[in-house]
């Protein structure tokens, strides 16, 4: 099995990178049959986002802080895990941000796009699916719309629900909402089209964030599921994302 191997910056992630190289000959991105990823979470985002266009799956390996998409570290039996893997399917979210100065930045998600405020001051944000104005002013620290695979991230920090992986929903979760009190958020069906448009952006400015781009000043932010990317995250079989993700909404 040809195996490409990436791996986060820091020593930990180096010295099992090495350790690996020195075990298989691993080949360039370009020419491989699986990824491998050693790091953490936030690596795992970084590499998905580089190899999407591949259409090859990434096995994940922990070294990081946080691991929830990725196995164990073990640098032996890689080829025999990779085989008896089991393949999850993630398709990101595509995020179009309208900012200010009239440009658009596009980007995706595998986990959540957020609005933030900038400043001190609360941001008020008007929500559209599919067109129809469904919540005319959102008074709130923020707000996101994560996948069912971000939706144990920062979603489930902010009192958003946990989803099935294999659930063709979205949770749509405010962050510190104080208008309307009772308003807690929804959970949307995949296809749909979620617009915010950012009232009073100039004294109230919001940044939109879609897992590591950043656009400043945005006016409008809109988002779906992609309808045509996926990529696949293979996972040893005791341990799979989808058996993570349904543990995770029994911890105490």
């Amino acid at each position: 099995m040809r195996i490409a191997v990436l791996a986060s910056r820091t020593p930990e992630a180096q010295a099992a990178r090495a350790e690996l190289e020195a075990l298989h000959a691993p080949v360039e991105l370009d020419q491989c049959e699986a990824v491998v990823a050693i790091g953490g979470d936030g690596f795992m985002l970084q590499t998905l986002h580089r190899t999407q266009s591949l259409g090859v799956p990434v096995f994940g390996m922990k070294t990081g802080s946080v691991g929830f998409l990725m196995n164990a570290w073990r640098a032996e039996g890689l080829v025999e895990r990779i085989q008896a893997a089991q393949a999850a399917v993630l398709r990101p979210l595509e995020m179009l941000a309208i900012s200010e100065s009239g440009s658009s930045t596009g980007a995706l998600a595998f986990n959540e796009v957020s609005l933030l405020r900038q400043t001190k001051q609360a941001a008020k944000i008007r929500i559209r699916l599919n067109t129809a104005v469904r919540l005319d002013e959102l008074v709130c620290d923020g707000i996101m719309i994560a996948t069912p695979a971000g939706s144990t991230a920062y979603n489930l920090s902010a009192h958003g629900p946990i989803l099935p992986l294999d659930s063709s929903v979205l949770a749509l979760t405010p962050i510190s909402p104080f208008r309307p009190r009772r308003w807690r958020g929804a959970i949307l069906r995949s296809d749909a089209e979620v617009s915010f448009e950012i009232l009073d952006h100039y004294k109230r400015p919001v940044s939109a964030t879609a897992d590591s781009t950043e656009i400043r000043d945005v006016v409008e932010v809109r988002v779906r599921q992609s309808p045509e990317r996926t990529v696949q995250l293979l996972f040893d079989p005791e341990h799979n994302l989808e058996e993570r993700i349904l543990a995770e909404q029994f911890e105490a």
